[in-house]
């Protein structure tokens, strides 16, 4: 790319680098152009998106320009914004995330509000024992701990560098009590005697075969282990489906965020485990069914 050079009608300001920067963008097919520019630029100048218009009219020295253009060069690269800022909303809070984990996602909250939901009917002043599995970033179980305390929080996930973020962003929101691991899944949890009340997990459920398909965003940059829902996308879907009975209390749930269209094949393998005696979806914003609610049974 070209960078701006300063012309006869004057400087550079915030506002007019707006303007070229989100007409480049567009030309190059960059989704959301102006938001993007607005958070690019202020991560450079190390402002607020709202100070860009507070301070529209000053004008940009040459450092600041090489370091604005070295962000612009990144994201046509189609290195996601998350991913050059090291942060992303999540839940109303601000996570911190880095290649070594998935970016939380809008519709991932449904998984949040469900959870939410299971944990007020239970009984008033009774504290759970909750347990986020995959929690890559620490979205989710972070943003539970802080909409309801007073319950026990556990969260595992098989990368260390993931974790390693996970505990950086539990630290940052004040809430260290959550007991983090590693492990592949239930593996490294110890099943006999307490059980948990809510097992929840965003696990991979794509199909093998699609990744490479998705979005530069997504396929050249996110951690494809936490894509990766093996051949039929159901992978690890099924395997939680199958063991977390064995570490839920009777009547304790599972809460899983599943993929377009996975709901016939979900309701089928938790009525073939023969371990659950309720099956519920919630649908996310789009109105797509993207959270199974499963209650283990007697």
């Amino acid at each position: 790319m070209k960078a701006p050079q300063p012309s006869s009608e004057g400087p550079w300001t915030i506002l007019k680098l707006l303007e070229w920067t989100t007409g480049y963008f567009k030309t190059q097919a960059i989704d959301n152009p102006r938001s993007t520019a607005e958070v690019l630029l202020a991560h450079a100048l190390g402002l607020q998106r709202l100070d860009l218009y507070l301070q529209y009219d000053r004008p940009m020295n040459a450092d600041e320009l090489r370091a604005f253009k070295t962000l612009i060069k990144r994201r046509l690269a189609r290195e996601p914004v998350a991913y050059i800022t090291g942060s992303r909303e999540f839940w109303s809070l601000d996570f911190h995330v880095n290649r070594d984990v998935l970016i939380p996602r809008p519709e991932t909250e449904c998984l949040v509000e469900t959870a939410v939901a299971v944990v007020d009917a239970w009984d008033a002043g009774r504290p759970g024992r909750i347990l986020e599995l995959g929690t890559g970033s620490g979205a989710v179980i972070i943003s539970l701990a802080g909409e309801r305390p007073g319950h026990r929080y556990f969260a595992s996930d098989i990368s260390s560098a993931a974790l390693s973020v996970a505990r950086a962003n539990s630290a940052s929101h004040g809430k260290e009590a959550i007991l983090f691991f590693a492990g592949d899944w239930l593996a490294p949890v110890t099943c006999a005697g307490e059980g948990f009340d809510l097992v929840l997990s965003n696990p991979p459920y794509i199909r093998r075969s699609d990744i490479d398909g998705l979005q530069p965003e997504i396929h050249r940059y996110e951690p494809r282990q936490a894509l990766n829902g093996e051949e039929d996308g159901l992978g690890s879907l099924r395997r939680l489906i199958e063991t977390a009975p064995d570490c839920l209390r009777e009547g304790g749930h599972l809460l899983l965020e599943i993929g377009y269209g996975q709901e016939p094949d979900v309701e089928a393998m938790a009525r073939l485990s023969g371990r659950y005696d309720q099956t519920a979806f919630a649908k996310d914003y789009s109105g797509i069914a993207r959270v199974v609610k499963l209650r283990r049974g007697a």
